[in-house]
């Protein structure tokens, strides 16, 4: 236990003479007590400290003439895909292009044995010279045979006058008769080898198209301007009639870019594509800030009921070739111009639990937060619908400092303010 030396103080007593009185320790532990208090009450503050103005970024609302747009995604899709196959059957021999190399329409692509169907046009070609001179001969023998049948007929006829004058016999104007008929039945007979004659000379004549068709198919060419793919064989294969793909061939020049918007929009779309061409913008990935100018040229004849969307295409030039089959592209379809809409910059509009707002800067320059009602953004900037008026100043960066009522510091402003 800790003990105290005890505090003499001095003392007057009643006749005048100094006395002693002893402190204990509970006076000493006050005095200290009070000091300590004094001491706190001398480091308090008077109030508390000002909140320094917020520093932002503030822009003008501005009213003017904004697009309205439906964006979407799309698909790019050639205008026109071939897979190439083989048409007659043969060993190949020869491939005249790199896989993924351009070509020209009526390009040599692919080189197939020749020599069979050449044997075989060599073939029709004499069976073809044979039948016409059968054909050649028949007419040469109804020829004989007419002027031959025409004297028979008279000498018949003679026979018969002379017969009934009693000059000649029965036997010999029969016999003049027996020559007209067969001289006739000749003649028939000359007819139908002509016609058989003629006959086979059709059939042959198709035959030898046939086969110089067939030997015009031993060399495949390209039937479009586009794009080559991956091969599908190699030379030396032995392809068949119409049974391996032997490469694709995409038109990536002009292309289409295929998408589908809601249904709202079909009877809008409609109206506008009949008075002209609706603009469409192609946005590849990664390449955001430079679109593809193209125009809307179909309108699919259905509403897909599963999506409730229509099916729609544009057409794109695609000079640079930054359109590519198969890609996935932002699109923005731009239907018609809303006109004096107030808009801001999309990163003024804030979200907070009451909703959609954004801070307005007052004259006094405090900082109010302000409810909106925001419409479509288009390249960059939001329409507002409700709850602003053009030329009022919005906080565009910095909010997150800012307060409600609170003091801002204008570090930059936005155009238009």
């Amino acid at each position: 236990m800790t003990r105290y030396a005890p505090l003499v103080l001095p003392q007057i007593a009643h006749n005048g003479t100094p006395r002693r009185r002893f402190a204990g320790p509970n006076l000493g532990r006050l005095g200290v007590l009070c000091a300590l208090v004094l001491l706190a009450g001398c480091s308090q503050p008077s109030g508390p400290p000002a909140r320094p103005p917020a520093p932002v970024t503030v822009a003008a609302a501005t009213q003017k003439d904004v697009p309205v747009q439906v964006k979407v995604i799309g698909n790019v899709q050639p205008i026109t895909a071939v897979t190439i196959r083989s048409l007659v059957g043969g060993e190949l021999m020869a491939v005249n292009f790199q896989e993924g190399q351009d070509v020209k329409k009526g390009d040599l692509l692919f080189q197939i044995d020749p020599r069979p169907f050449e044997e075989a046009v060599r073939q029709l070609e004499a069976n073809q010279s044979r039948d016409e001179a059968q054909a050649k001969q028949a007419e040469a023998n109804i020829a004989r045979n007419s002027a031959a049948l025409k004297q028979s007929e008279a000498d018949a006829q003679r026979a018969a006058d002379l017969f009934k004058q009693g000059i000649i016999s029965q036997q010999l104007a029969d016999q003049s008769r027996s020559a007209a008929l067969a001289l006739d039945a000749q003649g028939r007979a000359d007819r139908a080898a002509l016609e058989n004659a003629q006959a086979a000379i059709r059939a042959g004549r198709a035959a030898l198209e046939k086969a110089r068709l067939d030997l015009a198919y031993c060399s495949i060419r390209s039937p479009l301007d586009g794009r080559t793919g991956s091969l599908m064989v190699q030379k030396g294969n032995l392809v068949r009639v119409n049974d391996t793909a032997l490469v694709l061939i995409n038109q990536i020049q002009p292309i289409y870019v295929a998408f589908a918007v809601p249904e709202q929009y079909l009877s809008e779309v409609k109206r506008l594509a009949v008075g002209g061409a609706l603009r469409t913008e192609a946005f590849p990935p990664q390449e955001e800030e430079k679109p593809e100018s193209g125009t809307l040229t179909f309108v699919d004849n259905a509403v897909d009921n599963n999506t409730g969307t229509i099916r729609l295409k544009s057409t794109f030039a695609n000079g640079a070739r930054r359109l590519w089959p198969g890609q996935f592209v932002n699109v923005v379809l731009t239907l018609s111009s809303r006109t004096g809409a107030v808009v801001v910059p999309t990163q003024a509009v804030q979200t907070g639990q009451r909703g959609q707002f954004v801070f307005v800067v007052k004259s006094d320059q405090t900082a109010e937060a302000r409810p909106v009602t925001p419409g479509l953004s288009v390249a960059g900037e939001t329409v507002i619908e409700k709850g602003l008026a053009a030329g009022e100043r919005v906080i565009t960066d910095g909010h997150l400092r800012v307060v409600p009522n609170g003091k801002v510091d204008i570090r930059q402003t936005g155009g238009g303010s």
